[in-house]
């Protein structure tokens, strides 16, 4: 079944980016998340025949049309499948990902350590539900913190402060 699911991913990706006239091949690889309910892929789009330009539309301003593609990837791929045929893809491009996964593992340290210091909760504005899901996860392991997310979308924060 994961090759099929591997499979499905990478011709749906091809396809829409054959589609958009970009020559851009996708490389697959299965992550091991032991916590996941169903397998996940990260699904590489193979910059080398792209120009900059190419690249930068799409990874789009911070990364939001990566995140919609994303998105796409993942409501489409999974629509009317049973559970066991259904799986999370994150879609990468030129290490996008990789380097903002580092930036908000940073900003999850800094909210940790500003909230310890001062004993006042912190919080972070401007993420995706994608990021601010990221950070939850990161401080899960911090039993003396806890997180939660505020406010209505566009302007929902997330707030970390100390556990009671």
């Amino acid at each position: 079944m994961s090759n099929q699911l591997r499979q499905r991913g990478q011709q749906w990706l091809e396809g829409l980016l054959h589609l958009s006239g970009l020559p851009a091949s996708v490389n697959v690889t299965e992550t091991d998340d032991s916590q996941a309910d169903r397998p996940s892929y990260w699904l590489t789009i193979d910059e080398t025949q792209l120009t900059p330009k190419q690249i930068q539309t799409l990874i789009g301003s911070d990364g939001s049309a990566l995140d919609a593609i994303q998105y796409l990837a993942n409501s489409i791929l999974n629509l009317g499948q049973e559970q066991e045929q259904q799986a999370a893809y994150t879609i990468e491009l030129d290490g996008y990902r990789l380097r903002r996964q580092a930036e908000l593992r940073t900003l999850a340290d800094h909210a940790a350590q500003q909230v310890r210091e001062t004993g006042q909760e912190f919080e972070i504005k401007s993420l995706s539900s994608a990021e601010r899901r990221q950070i939850h996860t990161f401080l899960e392991e911090c039993e003396d913190l806890e997180t939660y997310s505020r406010g209505q979308e566009p302007d929902r924060r997330l707030v970390v402060r100390r556990r009671f």
